[in-house]
């Protein structure tokens, strides 16, 4: 099979396609023929050995793909040969078939093209439960999102309004602010135009109920400013390369509550709603991700630059194969 290695740390450039064997099907795994695989910023931050958590090289970069059950060990996995699925894990979603647990593996509702699965699972599954069981978002809430043309980003202004709230979208470009005004945000604000914070004062003049930050860096302190007293701050990643230093007495003056989004740490029961809701907006179409680019398996050292420098707008994905039911990306 074809697959993308990362044969030593380094920028993007270092990821080259090889011809390696199939993965080996081990016990209680199943093998997924890919269709799709979305590029996140943690696959840059691997490659480079810059992440949380460091993997051995030569690796298969990738953390979230799109495909077709093709084998099942002899052991129930609940996944049957032909069953369309997403999944998520470490590493190994840039191959043309990957072996995974069942555990890692969510059904692709009927009506959902693969593509569309690929470029929805971990940007519009971490918005979804940041916004619901971390920031608390209701109908009607003034809700600030920066970042908001990455894959984490504009999920979370595309979720926010679908929950009925107010949203004021920050990026760092014109394209991006219009494909969030066009997913659902009130209002839209360029970062590199001018003072943040006054700009926030003015598109939220009462205060923001809460803010999304996949960021961090030099936004974050304007964005906390702009809570309203109780405000909840929500912090998901460090786009910007930045571990953003806030100062306290802001949180101890107006009360604020500062979270940090984790999937282990949102309770079982709100999982399940969360991850319901989610299906449930996808199979109906009023949520629709945006796929910013798309690129074949021979381009995955631009599609990992392409997002290593920001210029992605929503989700970038790779093409590996199709399961007869990928359509022209949207």
């Amino acid at each position: 099979m074809k697959a993308a290695v990362c044969p030593r740390y380094g920028p993007p450039e270092v990821v080259r396609v090889e011809e390696l064997p199939p993965p080996a099907l081990q016990p209680g795994q199943v093998r997924v023929r890919v269709t799709a695989a979305a590029v996140n910023y943690p696959d840059v931050l691997l490659v480079a050995d810059r992440y949380q958590v460091q993997v051995p090289v030569p690796f298969v970069p990738g953390s979230e793909f799109a495909g077709m059950v093709t084998e099942t060990s002899g052991t129930r996995t609940g996944f049957a040969i032909g069953d369309r699925v997403t999944g998520s894990g470490m590493f190994g979603a840039f191959a043309q078939e990957v072996c995974i647990s069942p555990g890692s593996l969510t059904q692709i509702p009927d009506g959902v093209d693969a593509r569309i699965a690929a470029a929805s699972g971990v940007a519009h599954r971490t918005a979804c439960h940041a916004l619901r069981s971390m920031a608390r978002v209701h109908a009607g809430d003034d809700v600030v999102v920066l970042g908001a043309g990455g894959g984490v980003g504009l999920a979370a202004v595309q979720l926010a309004a679908a929950m009925g709230a107010r949203v004021t979208a920050v990026a760092s470009s014109d394209e991006k602010l219009y494909v969030a005004q066009r997913s659902g945000a009130s209002a839209v604000v360029n970062h590199r135009s001018g003072d943040l914070r006054a700009a926030l004062r003015e598109a939220v003049p009462d205060g923001a109920h809460a803010v999304i930050d996949p960021v961090g860096g030099e936004l974050s302190e304007p964005a906390l400013r702009s809570l309203r007293r109780g405000g909840r701050f929500v912090t998901v990643g460090y786009a910007s390369g930045v571990i953003p230093r806030i100062p306290l007495n802001l949180v101890l003056v107006k009360g604020i509550h500062v979270l940090g989004f984790q999937f282990q740490d949102v309770p079982s029961e709100e999982f399940a709603r969360n991850e319901a809701e989610l299906r449930g907006l996808l199979a109906s179409g009023t949520i629709v991700p945006h796929v910013g680019a798309v690129y074949p398996l021979s381009e995955v050292a631009t599609a990992l630059r392409t997002v290593a420098d920001g210029r992605a707008v929503g989700k970038v994905l790779i093409v590996l194969s199709t399961d007869g039911s990928a359509h022209a990306t949207p």
